[in-house]
């Protein structure tokens, strides 16, 4: 089973979301399909969930960056919520943006919200990303709303989008627009956006970083927790990525998340 680690929050908003969270009990399904309707060619396999009537999350990690600095549809899933991946920055160089960066690590997490029968942007839901920068066993969360906000580039849809054909708001008006309308966000995500003096990231270092995500219900005097969903990413000591043929690369649809690269795939004004 995925390794629980200390949870430290750092607001009393969050550390009111997390006290919710330790009354709820998580259903974890592993390995399972999910439709990825962000990018081009990301396979639907290898989700962690957490199943709640029509609402289901689900997280995963997956190789960003091969030795030719290109993403592959490999998991290296172990069945439990763990995955495993390589330590170190791409030897391709990574983000082109931040070309040999040392907190590029050469792989990424994805998440997915599907609220099933209610919209994303219902002020009746508020959602949690946890992301661990604690190598050891404590945690060091950064943790916020990867919904409520002014604007991101995740790909949105409902039920019937098909896979890679989510839609990327090109202004802050079309994304909350798009939240209003919609059912499904997904994004993409490598450690590189979030490293920060109060969260640093090294990609050359070992170790074992949790992700977390929830879901709650804010009709009650406290929030109530829907769902929750957890991976832990276990990086070098003895990690190791399974090669997948060349025509299993896939060309990945650059949703680098929280507006540090746009994504122009599908756009609405």
């Amino acid at each position: 089973m995925a390794r629980h680690k200390i949870i430290a929050l750092f607001t009393p908003v969050l550390l009111l979301l997390a006290a919710s969270a330790a009354h709820a009990v998580p259903m974890t399904n592993f390995d399972q399909n999910i439709t990825a309707i962000f990018g081009d060619g990301n396979s639907d396999t290898n989700w962690t969930t957490d199943v709640n009537g029509n609402l289901v999350l689900g997280l995963r990690a997956k190789v960003r960056f091969n030795d030719a600095n290109l993403p592959e549809n490999t998991y290296n899933s172990n069945g439990d919520g763990t995955y495993s991946h390589l330590a170190g920055v791409p030897p391709g160089g990574g983000f082109g943006f931040a070309p040999g960066s040392p907190s590029t690590a050469r792989w990424n997490f994805e998440w997915s919200i599907n609220v099933g029968d209610a919209f994303l942007g219902d002020p009746l839901l508020s959602y949690l990303l946890m992301i661990d920068f604690d190598p050891g066993l404590g945690t060091n969360f950064q943790s916020f709303d990867p919904i409520n906000v002014p604007s991101a580039d995740h790909a949105i849809g409902d039920s019937a989008t098909a896979n890679g054909d989510g839609v990327v708001a090109a202004s802050g008006a079309a994304y909350l627009a798009l939240l209003g309308a919609n059912s499904i966000a997904q994004n993409s995500w490598n450690m590189e956006f979030f490293d920060n003096g109060a969260f640093p990231f090294s990609a050359a270092a070992d170790g074992v970083y949790t992700i977390k995500l929830q879901a709650f219900d804010m009709r009650g005097q406290s929030p109530e927790v829907l769902a929750t969903t957890s991976i832990d990413v276990i990086v070098g000591a003895g990690a190791v990525e399974v090669p997948v043929p060349a025509t299993a690369l896939l060309f990945f649809g650059g949703l680098l998340g929280m507006g540090l690269v746009r994504r122009r795939r599908k756009t609405i004004a």
